[in-house]
């Protein structure tokens, strides 16, 4: 089998209709999913430091259980999984006119259910970088412990979260792939049906991969921007992240980066 170069120029600058709608359903399911997750990692991370134990344990557990199983086997149990226990079903649904397929939504539910235990565990690095007698002076002079948390402590962390919270979406972008399993037509997935027709392996799975690259790319662009900008009103408090590091990797990791090589 002979690659195929004109069928190779002509898939990539003339891709079919199904290939963009996969692709463009990637970014948004990126987006959505990732935004969920940093919400509910913020969330466990809050509950790790309660000083409720029920609290503490709950999220203790999470954490350890959905970093302990792959993504794959959470996406089964929660799409089919769900409905066989009679816990839930996902049908779709009507938002103002705009109609969610099921698959979509247990896609979007699955990968911000995973993201949130990786988002947790950097959100609690960044909480602990920031130091502690900031919010001990904050709660000195009358603040609650929740107030000082929430006006002194949160505030700091989060723009230490900036460099390794735009790693997380990049990987993000590629991570949705793995879930072509539940049958939504994402970049992967158009690929491998295009393959059916065409038995092209190579040269849509170089196309697809190329698309990928381009993704992830200009989010590293849009990153490197948001951390100078951010850089440039808050001095050290943002540790900015060189473009051609960011792309080829090498230097020191931000805090709760390196938790990424646990997945």
């Amino acid at each position: 089998m002979h690659f195929d170069w004109s069928f190779f120029q002509h898939l990539l600058f003339h891709p079919p209709s199904t290939f963009l709608q996969g692709a463009a359903r990637t970014v948004y399911l990126a987006v959505i999913a990732q935004a969920l997750g940093v919400v509910l990692g913020l969330l466990l991370a809050l509950w790790r430091r309660s000083r409720h134990l029920p609290l503490r344990v709950f999220a203790s557990g999470y954490i350890w259980l959905i970093r302990g199983t792959p993504l794959l086997v959470q996406a089964v149990i929660i799409y089919d999984g769900s409905a066989a226990l009679g816990l839930y079903s996902f049908h779709t649904l009507s938002i103002g006119g705009l109609s969610v397929p099921g698959v979509i939504q247990a896609r979007i539910v699955t990968l911000a259910i995973n993201e949130a235990a990786y988002m947790a565990e950097i959100m609690r690095a960044a909480i602990d970088s920031v130091d502690k007698g900031q919010t001990e002076a904050a709660e000195s002079v009358g603040m609650r412990r929740r107030q000082a948390m929430r006006h002194v402590g949160l505030p700091q962390a989060m723009r230490v979260v900036i460099p390794p919270l735009g790693n997380e979406f990049n990987n993000m972008l590629k991570v949705t792939s793995l879930l072509s399993v539940i049958g939504l037509q994402e970049l992967f997935l158009a690929a491998q049906d295009y393959n059916s027709t065409t038995f092209r392996t190579f040269e849509i799975f170089l196309v697809a991969a190329i698309y990928y690259v381009a993704m992830t790319t200009i989010w590293s662009f849009i990153q490197s921007a948001i951390e100078r900008r951010l850089q440039a009103k808050g001095g050290d408090a943002i540790a900015s992240v060189p473009l051609r590091q960011r792309l080829f990797g090498g230097g020191t990791l931000a805090p709760g980066e390196q938790l990424r090589g646990a997945r």
